[in-house]
């Protein structure tokens, strides 16, 4: 895992890499890559390095990233990001033909959006969406909303569904759940998501000027799906 031995998650990753058929791109943003608590690295431990392929960057053309252009154009390949021309993954028909493919990115809600509208190859593959209401465990890092999930949580999640095995996601939360202990134990606070601390009358940071994310805000005070 490549953390001090006091805070080591070695004895929570799986003795042996899972053995999926689905291979993941993950496309992380520069800013990602600095982070000391990402969780990218606890997923990539958990699974073949030829299952889980990271590429790091803003913008992606083809004449740059042919195999990552050969991956999108692909018909086994699904991007997640949600949206309202995105299908609930749960209802997808995966084909047998070719192993399944899916890229995920991982960055800030905003520099994810960054990314996918940016990159004309993103939206060349199926776009789905995960139909779930549970809340994210990475509590020590700030969401938008209680449900926003973390990348590994979403990697989790996708391919317990993509690879119908309910034990994926119990395997690659584990080192998650024990990273987010130790860091607690070592002095670090809950963070509640910003959906929370504004319903709640928590908020303690200026309110947004900007009148669109102002109208944000407003969004998450009232449930609204954004």
């Amino acid at each position: 895992c490549s953390r001090p031995q006091k805070v080591c998650l070695c004895p929570f990753l799986p003795i042996h890499p899972l053995k999926v058929s689905t291979c993941l791109y993950i496309i992380q943003h520069p800013a990602e890559e600095s982070r000391v608590l990402r969780t990218v690295p606890l997923l990539a431990a958990c699974l073949p390095p030829e299952k889980c392929k990271i590429l790091i960057g803003r913008r992606f053309s083809e004449d740059r990233y042919p195999e990552l252009a050969t991956v999108c154009r692909n018909p086994s390949t699904l991007i997640l990001y949600p949206g309202a021309e995105a299908t609930n993954l749960e209802e997808v028909t995966l084909g047998s033909s070719s192993p399944p493919i899916m890229i995920i990115i991982d960055g800030t809600w905003s520099q994810a959006k960054d990314i996918f509208y940016k990159n004309s190859l993103f939206r060349l593959p199926k776009q789905v969406q995960l139909k779930t209401n549970i809340s994210s465990q990475y509590v020590i890092r700030t969401q938008p909303t209680n449900t926003c999930l973390s990348t590994l949580e979403c990697a989790a999640v996708a391919l317990t569904i993509m690879e119908k095995n309910k034990s994926i996601q119990e395997t690659i939360l584990r080192p998650l759940q024990a990273l987010c202990s130790f860091q607690l134990q070592h002095g670090a606070q809950i963070h509640h998501s910003k959906e929370h601390l504004l319903k709640n009358g928590l908020y303690d940071k200026p309110m947004p000027k900007n009148k669109r994310k102002l109208r944000r805000m407003e969004l998450l005070v009232n449930n609204v799906k954004i």
